[in-house]
């Protein structure tokens, strides 16, 4: 069993990080930050696009049960990757569509599952999420942690994440975990 990481960033973290977590052959999920320039930021910095991170879910996963092309796949239906910058009414470059690669294999694998997206035109406008090597990792702080599995009732989980984890249980639903 050989265990990998992925870092995806799909606007706000609390729906690709519960979503994830569902998954089989994911070990876990954690909602943070990547890709900007402050060591160790605080949520409240992220948000005023003070540090040039993006809100990321950080993936342990056994690939021999989920490969990282699933993974990307996955991503990929969770969010808008045709617009730049934001998801929704969550705007700033904290919201980018992104994904981080750890090596060459993962480089090559989602510059392939873009392009296929793009070549069967799943999206109606061009993919604009950016793909960079990952840098360091900043575990966002405890109460952001399964934030949908806590707070199902909050606004934002109501309207925003919890129409999108029913689309995702309908369409994954052989890749989830048993209840």
């Amino acid at each position: 069993m050989a265990i990998q990481t992925a870092t995806f960033g799909a606007g706000c973290f609390w729906c690709l990080e519960a979503a994830m977590n569902q998954v089989k052959g994911v070990i876990q999920a954690l909602s943070g930050y990547m890709g900007g320039e402050n060591n160790f930021p605080t949520y409240e910095q992220v948000c005023r696009g003070d540090t040039g991170h993006a809100e990321v879910v950080q993936v342990q996963f056994e690939n021999s049960s989920i490969s990282f092309e699933q993974l990307c796949l996955i991503f990929f239906s969770l969010h808008d990757p045709t617009q730049l910058n934001r998801q929704g009414n969550d705007v700033g470059t904290q919201y980018r569509s992104v994904v981080f690669y750890h090596n060459d294999e993962q480089l090559q694998l989602v510059r392939g599952v873009m392009a296929e997206l793009e070549r069967t035109q799943v999206f109606t406008q061009r993919i604009v999420t950016e793909v960079s090597p990952a840098g360091p990792f900043y575990v966002a702080e405890e109460y952001h942690q399964g934030y949908f599995l806590q707070h199902p009732g909050q606004g934002y989980c109501q309207f925003i994440v919890a129409p999108k984890m029913a689309k995702f249980r309908q369409n994954y639903a052989k890749l989830l975990k048993p209840n």
